[in-house]
């Protein structure tokens, strides 16, 4: 009998082993399929609670057939699913809890590898943490976008298009009863946002770190041939197992520093940054705000796609998928890194990689800007570092210095917004406090917030905006994000007066407050720390130990990680 880390449990004799396998049978699985083969875990984030994630059950059955076919042993199991479209007060507050609830499942369990299926934003980084701090053989399988959203002749994707048809509603360009029609022809299909939102760039993020099969991020969830990727990946988890292929030897310090060159190539959200972060905190490799910058904001933005172009994801599957955006990049990516297939990139696009569109996807000699990458911003507003995504931004605010109009809480924004007394013009920089980490809790996707009615009104379609919180891959605009320290902890985000004037100046990578530091002691010395939402269960825990955003807002002691081994019984 073969010694895989589940004949701990199904190869054991006496007590413990009639234990172990007994109640498994109740399931009807016969006594052969406990004879040492490989026990692969198919870790589900299905709910219909997470639209995006709905189709997993079919996806499993997929990846099942792959596991008997390669000979090994697959168990599906459930946990916590993050619905970036339902959960309250925000899915990023629980993305921790998930990687704990995948971790302890993981290692827990008689489980040799792990297939993450994985779809809507957060499920992918809470899974991929929670396996990497058991570090065993472990594959993706990400859930595919949505088909194309299709209305009134035209185009519309997920999120992007939203903001757009929100602002349209507001200002009376479209009706009511179109605004309600154009639900429906959004989501038009099973997948994700089928924008450049979090989920695409997450599924992305997956693909250039070499954690999936070629080809996958792309490839939309009602397509066959996502099924075909889900069953050729439950094969190939089985012989990750016999190789002994763990996610530290895909995950390495270069594999991390290609992910960022993509991600600036293809116009990826600003979310990836915390995420990856905390990806990195998990598996033992050191990944700073700056490595952000320096590796990414010269990049060139190649992919045509919502909301820093005009394509969306079945389009970008057409034109040939990420391989396309490897092969161009290859000048500057480490193609010698290994994937899951065992092979490098180079091996695994060396047949592939050709582009069917050039005008979803640009070479970098025609790039559709030359440097898109995301900006990381120092300042005495955001003296940890505080993020913009350039490619979403209107480049005549990229250099702005503004008369801050201050909302203390989002309660605060949503009361005062379109209120026709607000004192506020285009030339003014909102700032939102109180949505960091610690602050909200939870770090919400609102810092792209909607502009006052009056300047809609007026045909203003963009400000410089500030917070400490996050923004929708899928949203735009000239969005300074993820501001460290947050405000609710005494960042001199607290300290912003209406009134005082704010500098941006993204070339210089410089975002500050005009204000002498005498006056800003001044303030810090009236400032009091805000009390904690609740002092009991999860949140309390979380606002006790959550991270500020430069660090990834994982738990501090969760990064790291516990390995696989449990050498105790539970009976």
């Amino acid at each position: 009998m073969s010694q895989f880390r589940s004949s701990d449990w199904f190869g054991k004799s006496g007590k413990m082993g009639f234990l172990y396998r007994s109640w498994m049978k109740n399931q009807g699985i016969p006594g052969d399929l406990f004879d040492g083969r490989p026990v692969i875990g198919i870790c589900n984030t299905w709910s219909e609670l997470t639209p995006c994630n709905a189709h997993f059950r079919d996806l499993a059955e997929a990846v099942k057939r792959g596991v008997y076919e390669a000979g090994g042993f697959p168990v599906e199991f459930p946990i916590m699913s993050l619905g970036e479209t339902l959960l309250k007060p925000t899915a990023m507050l629980f993305r921790n809890l998930a990687s704990m609830d995948a971790e302890e499942s993981i290692r827990g369990n008689p489980i040799d590898g792990v297939v993450l299926l994985t779809g809507c934003d957060k499920t992918t980084p809470s899974t991929m943490m929670g396996a990497a701090s058991v570090d065993l053989p472990t594959i993706v399988v990400p859930g595919g976008p949505m088909l194309n959203g299709k209305f009134k002749g035209g185009d519309i994707g997920s999120g992007t298009s939203v903001w757009k048809l929100t602002d349209d509603l507001k200002t009376g360009k479209i009706t009511t009863e179109d605004y309600l029609a154009a639900e429906s022809c959004m989501s038009r299909s099973a997948g994700h946002c089928m924008t450049m939102g979090t989920a695409s760039t997450m599924a992305c993020m997956v693909e250039s770190l070499g954690m999936c099969l070629s080809g996958s991020a792309a490839t939309p969830a009602v397509d066959s041939r996502k099924k075909v990727l889900a069953q050729l990946s439950g094969r190939r988890i089985v012989e990750m197992v016999k190789e002994g292929l763990v996610m530290s030897k895909i995950l390495t310090r270069s594999a991390f520093e290609n992910a960022i060159k993509v991600n600036a190539a293809i116009g990826g959200s600003t979310n990836f940054i915390i995420h990856l972060t905390a990806i990195a905190g998990r598996i033992g490799v050191d990944l700073s705000l700056d490595d952000f910058d320096r590796l990414g904001s010269k990049i060139p933005l190649l992919l045509n796609l919502m909301p820093s172009g005009k394509f969306l994801m079945e389009d970008f599957y057409y034109a040939g998928g990420l391989p396309v955006i490897l092969k161009e990049l290859v000048e500057v990516l480490d193609m010698n890194t290994l994937t899951v297939t065992g092979k490098s990139h180079a091996e695994n696009i060396s047949k592939g990689g050709i582009c069917y569109n050039n005008e979803v996807i640009t070479s970098c000699q025609n790039p559709i800007i030359p440097e898109a990458g995301i900006a990381v911003l120092k300042g005495n507003l955001a003296v940890n570092g505080a993020v913009i995504k350039p490619s979403a931004a209107t480049p005549a605010l990229m250099q702005h210095t503004g008369r801050a109009v201050v909302f203390e809480n989002i309660e605060d924004y949503h009361a005062r917004v379109d209120d026709p007394e607000l004192d506020i013009d285009e030339t003014c920089v909102m700032v939102l406090k109180s949505v960091g980490p610690v602050g909200y809790p939870g770090m919400p996707e609102v810092g792209n917030m909607v502009l006052p009615k009056k300047l809609l009104d007026k045909g203003v379609t963009d400000m410089v905006r500030v917070s400490d919180g996050r923004m929708s891959g899928t949203a735009y605009g000239t969005v300074v994000l993820h501001v460290s320290p947050e405000s609710a902890i005494g960042g001199n985000l607290a300290l912003v007066h209406n009134g005082d004037l704010i500098r941006l100046d993204v070339p210089a990578r410089r975002i500050d407050l005009l204000v002498e530091d005498a006056e800003l002691e001044k303030r810090r010395s009236l400032w009091q720390k805000p009390a904690y939402h609740t002092d009991r269960g999860y949140v309390s825990m979380y606002q006790r130990h959550v991270q500020q955003a430069d660090k990834g807002a994982d738990l501090d002691f969760l990064v790291g990680n516990s390995g696989s081994v449990v050498t105790r019984d539970s009976h």
